[in-house]
């Protein structure tokens, strides 16, 4: 790339002053120095917007929301007022390592590429341990089944190309709140490239306040409805792996009603399963107390 290309780093935030110097201060120390911090700031209560707007560096800018919002239609209002060519996402509660933004920016020399991710470090607080979350390369180039097998992009490692992002209808669906970026990630690879940086270059920390634990019903509940909306898409339901999404919304569908104790709905839900693990869980977990399955699939 002749010019260095700006990079908008998009931060939402609500309640966020736990972790929010920590992401901060792995942006300052990024190698890569061309970027911006569009910090959208959901009407929090706590002293995040005081925390952030201790540093004075210009390339931080708060934005304070006129109402709360769902976590992706929050997403989409502070993309509005990036700049940059390249829009990269960290949450207050994740960061990133120093030479995150130079791995990957280069990726994007390919025109073709509107995507680049990276391998991300898992921090778990509740198994007070982390661990790298993929022992191998995940697929490269046109991605688009594979990523309907296994979804394998974190969001603290996501980077999109801007003009990639403009040509689809919307860019986060602000009706999500758990599953927009899986959402946004799909629909770009129907006409886009991926490549990825093997080795972590962030940190995704797992605790009982994040959006996805907090809301397991919701994320059921969205992943249904984004199964309706794209059963109208050829290009996805044409997908060989198509069928593998819509059973992992059966299992994971069952999964939650087993943890309120609703068993015939688990029974009729794992008919729908083909023969397998999954199917094979599902009614062993007929047959254990709801306290057990609580334990086992919450912690």
């Amino acid at each position: 790339m002749k010019q260095t290309p700006l990079v908008s780093i998009i931060m939402n935030c609500y309640n966020g002053e736990k972790y929010l110097r920590k992401a901060i201060d792995s942006v300052l120390t990024q190698t890569y120095q061309y970027w911006e911090i569009i910090f959208w700031d959901n009407q929090s209560t706590d002293s995040s917007a005081e925390i952030f707007k201790s540093y004075t560096d210009p390339r931080l800018k708060y934005f304070y929301a006129p109402k709360h919002t769902w976590l992706y239609e929050a997403r989409n209002y502070a993309v509005e007022k990036a700049g940059g060519e390249f829009l990269a996402f960290l949450d207050v509660d994740d960061w990133w390592t120093i030479s995150k933004l130079e791995n990957q920016i280069p990726l994007f020399s390919d025109p073709e590429v509107g995507i680049v991710c990276s391998n991300y470090w898992v921090v778990s607080e509740r198994k007070n341990k982390r661990w790298e979350r993929f022992e191998r390369p995940v697929p490269t180039g046109w991605v688009l089944n594979d990523l309907l097998r296994a979804y394998f992009v974190g969001l603290p490692t996501l980077v999109v190309r801007r003009s990639a992002l403009a040509l689809l209808d919307h860019p986060f669906n602000p009706r999500y709140h758990v599953i927009g970026d899986f959402d946004l990630v799909v629909r770009l690879a129907i006409q886009w490239k991926l490549n990825c940086v093997h080795e972590s270059v962030a940190f995704y920390r797992q605790h009982d306040g994040s959006e996805s634990y907090k809301h397991r019903s919701r994320q059921i509940d969205e992943l249904g409805h984004w199964l309706g909306e794209m059963s109208e898409v050829e290009s996805i339901t044409s997908c060989s792996n198509w069928h593998l999404v819509k059973n992992y919304y059966i299992f994971h569908n069952a999964v939650n009603q087993a943890l309120l104790g609703n068993k015939k709905e688990v029974y009729s839900l794992s008919k729908e399963l083909p023969w397998g693990m999954p199917k094979i869980k599902l009614l062993f977990s007929l047959v254990l107390p709801t306290y057990y399955l609580q334990q086992k699939f919450q912690h």
